[in-house]
Order: structure tokens, then sequence, then C-alpha cells
């Protein structure tokens, strides 16, 4: 989590930067979904051939865990197959949703700064938490 400070100089430019950051995190959202959706069709070939080895081989599918460890609170895949990868994809899509969905609230949430218009001489001191506004202070100067 990262909690910064940023200053302007109206609503206008918060609105904008907000806008920006809807827009940036849409574009990479739809690069991870068409990465998901590749993935996604070479994880399940992977399943399927997988199967039939094993049902040829007359052994049963088992979850290996094995080539995977954890240092500190880092998790290390060695030999990663499409199923890890699915899984980091989709954990970053999540994420990315998420963090898409808390933006676009908050920008209607500050919809009312809208109706401040011109008001010189003030500032706005914006408190954010990991790129989202999470506190203004409005500051006379």
């Amino acid at each position: 989590m990262v909690v910064e400070i940023k200053e302007y100089t109206s609503a206008e430019d918060i609105a904008e930067t907000l806008e920006k950051k809807i827009s940036d995190t849409k574009s990479v959202l739809g690069e991870y979904l068409r990465r998901l959706d590749d993935i996604r069709i070479l994880a399940e070939k992977s399943k399927r051939v997988r199967e039939v080895v094993m049902k040829l081989a007359g052994k049963k599918a088992v979850s290996q865990n094995l080539g995977e460890i954890t240092v500190g609170t880092l998790n290390i895949v060695l030999d990663a197959n499409p199923f890890h990868e699915l899984t980091a994809i989709e954990e970053v899509v999540r994420s990315h949703q998420e963090k898409l969905l808390v933006l676009q609230k908050t920008r209607e949430a500050l919809k009312w700064l809208d109706q401040l218009g011109d008001t010189e001489g003030l500032k706005y001191i914006v408190v954010e938490n990991n790129g989202v506004p999470d506190r203004i202070l409005f500051k006379l100067s």
C-alpha cells in the first residue's frame, strides 16, 4: 500500500487525473483480459493432453506443489505451466477490476466538486491510497 499527497489547483485537475487513471486502468485491464483468454485456451489444451496421457498411462492425475517454494512472503514457482500463469493473470485481472471500480466510485463521489468551479486561491491537497483519492484537504493560500 502506497500513500501519497498530491496538490491540485482546481477540482477540474482532480477530475481529469481521475479520468486519466480510469482510462489507463481500463486499457491495462483490457490487455490482461486478452492475455487471460489466450492463456485460458492454452491451459485447457494442456489439461486435456495431460488427462489423455494419464489415462493412457493408467495413472491418476495428482495435484502437485512440487517446484513451488516460499521465501519470506514471496512464492516462487519453478517450471511454471499454463495453469500457474492462468492463476497469476486471473489475480491481476481481479486486482485491476477492483481498482477500476474504486476509481469509478471515487469519481462519482467527487462529482460535487465540479460545482465549485473557479475557486481562486484554494488549493486541493489530496491524500491518495494506491493512486486513489482517500481524503481532500482544502487549503486557502
